[in-house]
């Protein structure tokens, strides 16, 4: 093996969510250490463009033409995606991919990557879901345990400021939380019937992770929300985690960072006589020039399904199907939310109360099936999230004069709406590969995916369509409306569990600390170490696990032990 000036101690592939707190972890503990992303750069606050744009300043007051949509036919179906944050999206045209079965795959390949674009959703998994698998016996057992990782919880709390309410509920468990935002008027009244009416339902802030009260020195340069609701154009005041405004200027700060920009990872370099991973092997996405670089650790964090193909892409002698794929799991057991069930409806009265701003949070139902017993003909279970607000003021009426002014001045009445977020079971017929007949734009086998919902995840829909409806009634609105769409795969941005962790190498692919169970200095962090997917979003699990990983193989590297 030979080795330049491109060696490091560390190399960590992804700058997002899990790759910047792996950067801040390893630079903060002496490592020099690579950061590889494979897009382009984006600095915090400089390169917004549109964080500031009144709707007048685009060109078509935000909406999107005909050509971008044929452009981004996938990504321009996210919620978030528009003409001021489309710079944020890959282009699907230039980032093709195969769908065996209907998958969603939505990426951002900047600095950063999805942390600009995520829905700040903060939850800790309990061991309810740490537990389920070996209780249920679906899937294989988490190798660790909510006290395992709740020491991590509140490290990563602390840091990246989440807003919540501390209510006691043990399957949702609390944490290190700023003030949470204020349930409105017509929040207030539909909890006050909906908990008077089950005893085993809370409905409560959102836990989301946004600064609300920031002291002194607590959260270097970043200041709270300002309400304005245009948090996926990228937030200048750093109100909302983003890995470019937290945990890359962290890890800058200790002068041990080198970040490498539009790096495209083919493979992970690796020494059959030593038994190490030595470095990675990368494609600048600019010049098509191959380059390696070396480390004495490496990190995966470049979210689920690339890093797995990497993996995939990492053929030896002793790996053919792949690097640290002697269980043979790899690419398998891929799993995301299913969602697409609402329902909402009119409260009556209060219009003489109203709000004022736009809060990046709403309301939560937590998880209340299948918590102490199994109690349903469905396995595990899912949360209701939603909230209330008022029809907005009308400009669009007839009139003249002081009669028209009173008229557009005047809300709409209350509208409570529901939906969910539910737990889809680990498939091993739930998969992704790499297509060696088929080449990207660098020459790098495709991806191809095949996934879909099984029959747990059909009863529980018709369980979530009934709740739903039944608690809109319960909170007595009038007008009750439902809506279900088909569930497709990838749509919650939230997959996993293709890399998975595990007590036994035979059946999984990392060890408690996300350590590969064949190569001991490498390391896999993002969603793809996930056992289960329980039914909370899961980026705070991820960035706990990375800490933890990282000082596992901090004490690793100093016993000299990989």
């Amino acid at each position: 093996m030979q080795m330049n000036d491109h060696t490091y101690d560390a190399i960590v592939v992804g700058s997002g969510m899990t790759g910047g707190w792996a950067a801040k972890e390893l630079t903060e503990a002496g490592l020099k250490t690579l950061v590889l992303e494979r897009g382009r750069d984006v600095k915090h606050v400089q390169d917004y463009p549109t964080a500031q744009m009144p709707p007048w300043q685009f060109k078509h007051r935000g909406y999107l033409t005909r050509e971008e949509k044929e452009q981004y036919p996938i990504q321009s179906t996210k919620y978030n995606f528009d003409a001021s944050s489309k710079h944020f999206f890959v282009k699907d045209t230039e980032h093709p991919y195969i769908q065996e079965k209907p998958f969603y795959w939505f990426r951002g390949y900047q600095t950063g990557g999805r942390s600009l674009l995520w829905g700040r959703g903060a939850y800790r998994f309990s061991d309810l879901e740490f537990e389920a698998n070996a209780k249920d016996g679906v899937g294989i057992d988490w190798p660790i345990r909510y006290r395992d990782i709740a020491p991590w919880y509140d490290y990563v709390e602390k840091f990246i400021g989440v807003a919540g309410s501390k209510e006691g509920i043990w399957q949702f468990p609390d944490g290190q939380f700023l003030p949470p935002f204020e349930l409105n008027h017509g929040e207030k009244v539909v909890k006050e019937r909906i908990e008077a009416h089950y005893p085993d339902r809370k409905l409560i802030p959102n836990r989301v992770a946004h600064i609300t009260e920031a002291k002194p020195g607590q959260f270097k340069g970043r200041g709270p929300c300002q309400g304005r609701n245009m948090c996926h154009r990228g937030c200048p005041y750093g109100a909302y985690f983003s890995s470019n405004s937290s945990t890359l200027p962290a890890a800058y700060d200790t002068g041990n960072l080198t970040l490498q920009s539009h790096a495209v990872v083919e493979s992970v370099i690796y020494d059959e006589e030593t038994d190490r991973a030595t470095g990675v092997r990368v494609i600048d996405a600019q010049t098509g020039e191959t380059t390696e670089y070396f480390a004495r650790v490496i990190f995966l964090c470049a979210s689920t399904i690339a890093s797995t193909a990497i993996l995939l892409n990492s053929k030896t002698d002793r790996f053919s199907n792949g690097l640290a794929n002697s269980s043979g799991v790899l690419g398998h057991y891929l799993m995301d939310h299913h969602g697409g069930i609402s329902g909402s409806g009119v409260l009556e009265g209060y219009e003489d109360r109203i709000y004022k701003g736009s809060r990046p949070a709403m309301t939560a139902i937590p998880r209340f099936r299948n918590i102490d017993t199994q109690e349903m003909d469905f396995l595990r279970g899912y949360g209701v999230w939603g909230g209330a607000s008022r029809s907005k003021l009308n400009g669009n009426q007839v009139g003249l004069g002081a009669e028209l002014k009173e008229k557009m001045e005047q809300y709409g009445p209350w509208r409570m709406s529901l939906g969910c977020q539910s737990e889809t079971l680990p498939y091993y017929e739930n998969r992704m590969v790499i297509d060696e007949d088929n080449r990207d734009a660098f020459g790098l086998p495709m991806v191809k995916i095949s996934a879909s919902y099984g029959e747990n995840e059909r009863l529980m829909r018709i369980d979530i369509k009934d709740q739903i409806g039944e608690m809109l009634e319960v909170a007595g609105l009038k007008d009750i409306s439902l809506s279900e769409s088909e569930p497709i795969f990838g749509n919650t941005v939230h997959e996993m569990g293709t890399a998975r962790m595990g007590h036994d190498p035979k059946t999984s692919v990392l060890n408690a600390f996300n350590q590969s169970h064949d190569v001991p200095n490498l390391f896999v962090t993002d969603g793809s170490c996930m056992v289960s997917s329980g039914n909370v979003s899961t980026s705070l699990t991820y960035m706990a696990l990375t800490a933890r990983a990282c000082k596992y193989a901090l004490e690793q590297l100093n016993q000299g032990a990989i």
